[in-house]
């Protein structure tokens, strides 16, 4: 692949990152703080519409991958969902003139809508990892640049919503304009990436896709269901930490002028980080990689948990600690997911790529719902009132769902990265064999 591809591919996920982690890390508090719902009310806006935007992954998988067009198969799908997604986004992130139950209804329509059209554009997306090369090393290479466009993007949203909306005498006027700019950004990356990629590992011709073979692909894959195991914990972990960060500062340390500089520092590690992702990789192996991230987070979680609030100093320690081993587990999931396609194909006879990224992101965005409701639902049983002091007991709540949450999420994920069987070594055998099969010179594995 040229870097201009590999480069073009990436930028689609910072345009992606300006919406995911604008609604990962501000949405509840936008409904909390902004919109004036009570935390329970949002906690069953944000669970609802995750749910079924995750019930939609693997519905927008098996269209993808059946989809025929002399554009491919998965492009197509980036420039169809750009502009709907872009308009639902200002939707998602606006105040009605309504009464509190009209504004209820209009936050479920709204995030509803944002997580279906979300679908539409991400998992096509994601699928396009493996059809863009099938190199084992090039996969992790192209996932560190995109991982690196995420994080730029994070690093936007997260530094810059704060100070931005600032800027306007209603918050919610504020957070209305940004989205805006932010729905003009990503439209137009995503088209970039559109218009610089191309599809070059596809299926065979002549097959013919069925549900038992999308179901087989999915199901009947070891290998696979050990890294959505692994992608699940990574969510988890990310989404607590990144949903609790803004309430952690305002109310736990009162230092919420603080957040954008908690972030920058947070993304500027990892962006560092990402430099050693490869190097880790190709050492340790794309799973013993994982392991060492996960360890360095669970070690820096119970720091941080040890950490009194006005040991400011100490709390961006452990918070950068926290982000350099995050960067593992945030990129090499996905450059784990594009092997299992071919372990799939191996086995089972048919490439479902679209299925496989599909419920790989279904089981993920479960993960972000459980983890956005249940952080949300943790506020409200705790006692959280918006824009009031909190109680010794909430503030203790906040403060333990900070750090041991993600700590024990981080263990869980150790050992299914010690179960991964798919290393470099086993994925170049399978290549080999179904290059051998594709010229008509052996047979596939049968099951």
């Amino acid at each position: 692949m040229q870097f201009k591809e590999t480069l073009g591919y990436a930028v689609g996920d910072l345009g992606i990152n300006l919406y995911f982690i604008s609604a990962m890390t501000y949405l509840l508090l936008f409904y909390t703080d902004v919109m004036g719902l009570s935390a329970i009310a949002a906690a069953g806006v944000i669970a609802l519409a995750r749910i079924v935007d995750a019930i939609t992954d693997p519905l927008m998988g098996m269209l993808a991958e059946r989809t025929r067009t002399r554009f491919g198969r998965l492009r197509p799908w980036l420039v169809i969902g750009a502009l709907p997604l872009a308009a639902i986004t200002v939707l998602t992130f606006t105040v009605p003139d309504l009464d509190d139950t009209g504004k209820l209804w209009w936050a479920y329509t709204t995030y509803l809508l944002f997580g279906v059209l979300y679908t539409v554009v991400t998992i096509p997306y994601s699928a396009l990892t493996a059809s863009l090369t099938d190199d084992y090393a090039a996969r992790t290479r192209l996932s560190t640049w995109r991982m690196g466009c995420a994080f730029s993007g994070a690093f936007i949203v997260s530094v810059g919503t704060l100070p931005f909306v600032e800027l306007f005498d209603d918050p919610a006027e504020g957070f209305q304009a940004l989205m805006a700019v932010f729905a003009l950004i990503s439209t137009g990356l995503l088209v970039v990436t559109f218009t610089t990629t191309q599809e070059r590992v596809v299926p065979p011709p002549e097959q013919k896709l069925t549900l038992n073979h999308s179901l087989k692909a999915v199901f009947w894959n070891p290998p696979l269901l050990i890294v959505i195991g692994i992608f699940c914990c990574g969510m988890l972990s990310f989404t607590i930490r990144q949903t609790l960060t803004a309430y952690y500062f305002i109310y736990y340390l009162e230092r919420g002028d603080l957040i954008p500089m908690f972030f920058a520092s947070t993304l500027l590690v990892m962006l560092v980080g990402l430099v050693a992702v490869p190097p880790l990789a190709v050492r340790y192996g794309k799973s013993g990689a994982l392991v060492l991230g996960a360890g360095l987070t669970i070690v820096a979680c119970l720091g941080f948990y040890l950490t009194a609030p006005d040991a400011v100093g100490w709390v961006f320690f452990w918070g950068c600690l926290i982000a350099l081993g995050g960067t593992p587990v945030a990129v090499l999931g996905w450059a784990m997911i594009p092997d299992t396609v071919e372990y799939a194909q191996w086995k089972h006879g048919v490439r479902a790529d679209g299925s496989i990224y599909s419920m790989a992101s279904f089981f993920q965005k479960l993960a972000k719902a459980l983890g956005g409701a249940g952080v949300a639902l943790g506020l409200g049983m705790a006692g959280y009132i918006a824009k009031e002091a909190q109680t010794l007991e909430t503030l203790a709540r906040i403060h333990e769902m900070f750090t041991l949450l993600p700590l024990t999420l981080m263990v869980v994920l150790i050992v299914l990265a010690r179960m991964h069987p798919l290393d470099e070594q086993a994925h170049a055998q399978i290549k080999q064999a179904l290059a051998l099969t594709s010229s008509g010179t052996a047979p596939l594995k049968q099951q």
